[in-house]
């Protein structure tokens, strides 16, 4: 049976992912700051130490790890957390293989769908260079470039590009949920900017095909095939929470003043396409937004 190592693995997706991969007959490894019970190793990025002896007899290896886009305001320092925890981990893990010999059959990088920047009406695939030089922008643009260093060790490299990633139990739909509940549907600006979004399985199942499938190499956009507008995707919600809201507009430079230069994660426009993944042969299991809330809310 095949074994999967994955770094980032206590978040959002990397908790499903390891339960697909379980289901799959994987034995799933996690390296962790504090590591606890079988299959979990240590390591530190910022030392750049690890526990090798994770990586024995692994196959697959998938990284997730990095400090999260929006947890907290950027300041100059946060920004640069943010890239050296994506860039430290990545190279950790790189060194570890060539110091050791042990290297896996493939290894899966996260990126994010903010490498093409606020790109507004424009369809956005993986041959298409970032429209400006936003700091999401140089952050992806580094993220995938520590990638393409694993790869030159001629190990096969996946990168996914990730959307917005619908589920309950985090990511942004919480926060378009919060005042929903109180019959409040908030959008931003216009409400017209599109998000890439794609349901958390189809995003786990995105990675597990990667990894069972040889000849996928490179990178792919991971977002369903129909991409929303803001506002859409808002009253969608409410709907499939069967909620009555009075739909408002937040002003962007509410958003701005709030939130700062943070506040491009919310208001940047990306329509972003699946052509790739799809005629590789990736199949979504919900590549519709109204199936994919009816799914999450459990109707």
């Amino acid at each position: 049976m095949p074994t999967t190592l994955l770094a980032g693995g206590s978040g959002l997706i990397g908790t499903r992912l390891a339960e697909l991969l379980r289901a799959k007959g994987h034995t799933v490894r996690l390296l962790s700051r504090k590591p606890k019970g079988p299959d979990q190793f240590g390591w530190n990025t910022e030392k750049g130490t690890m526990d090798e002896a994770a990586l024995q007899g692994v196959d697959y290896v998938v990284n997730l790890a990095g400090a999260g886009i929006a947890d907290q305001r950027w300041t100059e320092s946060r920004k640069r957390e943010i890239i050296e925890s994506r860039v430290q981990s990545a190279r950790l893990l790189r060194d570890t293989f060539m110091r050791t010999g042990l290297r896996p059959t493939a290894y899966l990088s996260a990126s994010a769908i903010g490498y093409y920047g606020n790109s507004g009406e424009r369809r956005m695939n993986e041959a298409d260079m970032p429209v400006e030089d936003s700091f999401m922008v140089q952050c992806c643009q580094v993220w995938e470039q520590t990638a393409d260093e694993v790869a030159a060790l001629g190990i096969r490299t996946v990168k996914f590009r990730i959307g917005v990633v619908l589920a309950k139990e985090g990511g942004a739909l919480p926060e378009f949920i919060k005042p929903l509940r109180f019959g409040l549907g908030t959008y931003f600006a216009d409400g017209q900017a599109w998000y890439s979004w794609i349901h958390r399985n189809d995003l786990c199942r995105a990675f597990v095909w990667a990894i069972e499938n040889e000849a996928i190499a490179g990178v792919f956009n991971a977002v369903a095939p129909q991409p929303e507008r803001l506002k859409t995707l808002v009253e969608a919600t409410a709907e499939a929470m069967d909620k009555k809201a009075l739909i408002m507009p937040v002003p962007a430079f509410a958003l701005r003043l709030a939130l700062g230069e943070m506040s491009s994660v919310v208001l940047n426009s990306n329509l972003v396409v699946a052509d790739k993944i799809q005629a590789a042969g990736f199949v979504f299991e919900y590549p519709k937004l109204p199936a994919a809330l009816q799914q999450i809310f459990n109707k």
